[in-house]
């Protein structure tokens, strides 16, 4: 099979729904079956590659200053860039599927290619794209964006989306009235080599407590802290984030208005190798976030044993289990937070039976079994349309 798979983020730029339309893309690579991306250029990266067996095109984006994030002004670029782009390659290449990851700034373009070229389009929703209640410009508050992930969830022949929350979300939202399949995110099992709390520059003698994430404002950082600054009155511990982005800055400065900046280590973006090493010196996972598509770092912390404790708002409650993963909090209950954060290092024995679950259950969540549903998926759509060799479809196009 022929896919083409659309993103304006792949990895090493992006957050979340890069890494796992990378993840995916390599695995089904893997499987024998080829795989070209259509992504957004930055920086000094090549224009084209392959990676792990996977063809990567970066195409001209406008005021993309930011690894971490996308300006406004490159998101909308994207649009036509890689549409024209597409165009090009067609003439050499044919297509069997589409694989749209986001509905806004991807889907335009994945919809566009889908209708030129008759080609069957599966749109993958991240949760972000659709739902972002820390953004005043979320879809789902914004006419015009609003009108168009609408427009993008109605016309694709597939939605997938990654949990129960952003598939409620498009309905309750959008208005959408049609089959919206869930599939998981997963995760690759990670290799690494693990070095002692000595060997990071750790101390030994506290409490780790770690979070990984872009630093914005829909993860919640400054509560976080906040949390953490009542934890410090009663256990020896440190904090460490691992992450960059937009608030930064504002991290920082929260961190010394509350006096724990030295109990805070800021560890900006890091190798997943570093980040993995990080994850299994650490003791505990924890999330402040507002609210999460799906939560794939969750998983991450989960194979290195790391106890999770989050809000209960996105998608991670479709996985995550009370009192087995960790603890689900409601929103915003900062007390709960904080009791049940203390509780947890209080409690060896519970660290411990969570650790031994948490190894074991995040086995359900390989890559590779993502990768066969997706494969299904493809195949299903693939069937409803007719059988074109890329020359007929040039012809038809042009």
């Amino acid at each position: 099979m022929n896919i083409l798979v659309v993103n304006y983020e792949y990895p090493p730029i992006g957050g979340g729904g890069g890494v796992i339309s990378k993840d995916i893309s390599e695995e089904i690579a893997l499987m024998g079956h080829n795989v070209t991306v259509v992504t957004s250029h930055f920086g000094d990266l090549p224009q084209k590659e392959i990676l792990n067996n996977v063809e990567i095109i970066r195409v001209p984006v406008v005021f993309r200053n930011k690894q971490n994030t996308a300006s406004l002004l490159s998101m909308l670029s994207y649009v036509p860039s890689s549409i024209f782009e597409v165009e090009k390659i067609f003439k050499q290449k044919n297509f069997d599927v589409i694989n749209t990851h986001f509905a806004v700034p991807s889907g335009p373009a994945g919809y566009y290619m889908s209708k030129r070229f008759n080609i069957p389009n599966v749109l993958s929703i991240h949760g972000g794209d659709i739902y972002d209640p820390s953004k005043s410009l979320s879809p789902h508050k914004t006419f015009g964006l609003k009108q168009t992930v609408k427009k993008m969830l109605e016309t694709a022949d597939k939605v997938v989306a990654q949990s129960s929350n952003t598939k409620n979300n498009a309905i309750d939202f959008y208005g959408v009235n049609r089959e919206i399949e869930i599939v998981p995110l997963g995760i690759k099992q990670s290799v690494y080599k693990e070095k002692s709390r000595k060997e990071l520059s750790l101390p030994e003698n506290k409490f780790l407590l770690v979070t990984v994430g872009r630093l914005v404002k829909r993860k919640n950082l400054e509560q976080l802290l906040e949390i953490f600054s009542e934890i410090l009155k009663e256990k020896d511990a440190e904090l460490l984030v691992i992450g960059d982005g937009p608030e930064k800055e504002n991290l920082i400065s929260k961190s010394r208005e509350l006096k724990i900046e030295n109990s805070v280590k800021m560890l900006g973006r890091v190798s997943d190798e570093e980040k993995f090493q990080y994850l299994a010196a650490s003791d505990i996972y924890v999330s402040t976030a507002m609210h999460e598509g799906f939560g794939i770092v969750f998983l991450e912390a989960m194979e290195c044993g790391l106890p999770v404790i989050c809000y209960n708002n996105g998608g991670q409650v479709d996985f995550l289990k009370n009192e087995q993963t960790g603890y689900l909090i409601q929103l915003n209950e900062k007390n709960i937070f904080k009791e049940k954060l203390i509780s947890l290092l209080n409690n060896q024995k519970l660290r411990e039976n969570i650790f031994s679950f948490n190894k074991d259950y995040v086995k359900n969540f390989y890559i590779r079994s993502i990768a066969k549903q997706y494969l299904e998926i493809f195949n299903g759509v693939l069937g409803n349309y007719p059988s074109l060799n890329n020359e007929k479809r040039y012809k038809q196009a042009y």
